[in-house]
């Protein structure tokens, strides 16, 4: 059939939309003949692209439909032993009881009049980090506060080996522009030493930046300064040393395989002011955290960008339950945190109690590594024990992935492999019930 008589042939906007009058019980006759009309145009821009047109527009409209009904944003089970994933939301939430309807966000109830909205984890983040602190949308807004506030028109000094790039492209250098500050690069990409920053400082410096590298790691002829000799030079100079510590470890982890400096190491060092996510190791929501020097805090509490980047209720109400947890030691309550403290042989229980429920052939538990993930701990890995399932890896993946609810699993050297560490007790049903959907291997 040639192009002009597949146009003559599609229905008028009209025509589609009437004999999908049956869907006026459950969807706005608006929508439908807006996808009536979205229908028809694809169709078009297919028949002049040489194509056919689909010959069910009214299916296609449904099946359109149907999709716009459905949540986009769904729960899946991250069977991949990757725990702080970064497309799959990072951090598991702990439970957090959200406010349904008003709340006291700006408002004092004990007085009667307005409050400050980072009041509900202000308190908490400045006992558990001993200096104030706030918060704000992510790390990179933190970042940029900083910056903008501390050194805007200014120069800002930075290892080279420091000037990186964090996720979806974003670069510190780009948000170091943006924020108004002037970037000045000294020592070497592999190699930086202290008389690169002494020799870098003039009266239009403003800051020091710190980056610690939480998403890749250098290794041979490499080398920098220790965070307390920047932080004498800092206060020779009379400048504020900032630190950019991305995974926000709180507590030691080595004995867990996880080697990551944490804020109060830090603070400890003389640094003035430190920023770290809140999806990471902290184990909570989306966040950037600053904490430091009451002054340098302070401004940055009052510049007017911390308004345009603070956090919304929901996210207030995730990082204080996540706060309180660790305020007062519920390590159990914080599902990442739990996750990089499950040791291999309980994984291996668990991943052996499930495989023998499954009771399928070609099924073993083998040794593994897990991650943390997220664009912290670089090649530190956590030892695991996988689910190691035969047979066609890659069609094994995608049904799952394609299941109610998704399953994220791993394929490699040819094996479905899935690892417990991320999958919770709870989850293990669902897990199983998607299992026992996969295909029997081909005799």
């Amino acid at each position: 059939m040639n192009p002009q008589e597949q146009y003559r042939q599609l229905p008028s906007v009209d025509e589609l939309a009437s004999s999908l009058a049956n869907l006026e019980e459950r969807f706005p006759r608006r929508l439908i003949v807006s996808e009536c009309r979205r229908a028809l145009e694809a169709a078009r821009a297919l028949i002049r692209s040489g194509g056919q047109a689909p010959a069910a527009l009214a299916l296609e409209v449904t099946k359109a439909l149907e999709a716009l009904a459905r949540p986009s944003l769904v729960p899946v089970l991250n069977a991949t032993g990757v725990i702080l994933h970064t497309n799959l939301g990072r951090a598991p939430l702990p439970a957090t009881v959200m406010p349904p309807r008003y709340s006291n966000l700006e408002y004092d109830v004990a007085s009667g009049r307005r409050g400050r909205r980072d009041t509900h984890t202000g308190v908490l983040l400045e006992r558990l980090l001993g200096r104030p602190a706030i918060a704000v949308n992510n790390g990179a807004a933190a970042v940029y506060l900083a910056l903008h506030e501390l050194a805007a028109d200014g120069e800002v000094i930075v290892s080279r080996g420091e000037l990186i790039e964090i996720g979806d492209g974003f670069r510190i250098p780009e948000i170091m522009v943006r924020s108004g500050a002037r970037l000045v690069e000294v020592g070497a990409t592999n190699r930086t030493r202290i008389e690169d920053y002494r020799q870098a400082i003039t009266p239009a410096t403003r800051l020091i930046l710190r980056v610690h590298p939480s998403n890749f790691r250098m290794e041979g002829f490499s080398g920098k300064p220790a965070l307390d000799e920047l932080a004498v030079l800092a206060r020779e100079a009379g400048v504020p040393l900032y630190e950019d510590l991305g995974s926000g470890c709180l507590l030691p982890m080595r004995e867990h395989g996880i080697d990551e400096p944490t804020v109060a190491d830090s603070l400890r060092a003389g640094v003035n002011l430190v920023s770290f996510s809140g999806d990471k190791l902290l184990g909570g929501p989306q966040a950037g955290i600053l904490a430091g020097d009451a002054g340098l805090v302070a401004r940055l509490r009052r510049n007017p960008m911390f308004r345009a980047l603070r956090l919304d209720k929901l996210v207030i109400a995730s990082l204080e339950s996540t706060l309180r947890h660790w305020l007062f030691e519920e390590w159990h309550a914080i599902p990442a945190l739990r996750m990089v403290q499950l040791s291999p042989a309980e994984i291996r229980r668990r991943a052996e109690s499930l495989v023998r429920a499954w009771g399928r052939p070609g099924v073993e538990v083998v040794d593994g590594e897990s991650l943390a993930g997220g664009g912290s701990t670089p090649e530190q890995t956590l030892a695991t024990a996988l689910i190691a399932v035969d047979g066609d890896a890659a069609a094994f993946e995608r049904r799952l992935r394609a299941g109610t609810p998704p399953v994220i699993a791993r394929v490699a050297d040819g094996r479905l492999l899935l690892d417990l560490r991320t999958v919770d007790p709870s989850e293990e049903p669902s897990l199983l019930e998607a299992l026992r959907q996969l295909p029997e291997a081909k005799p």
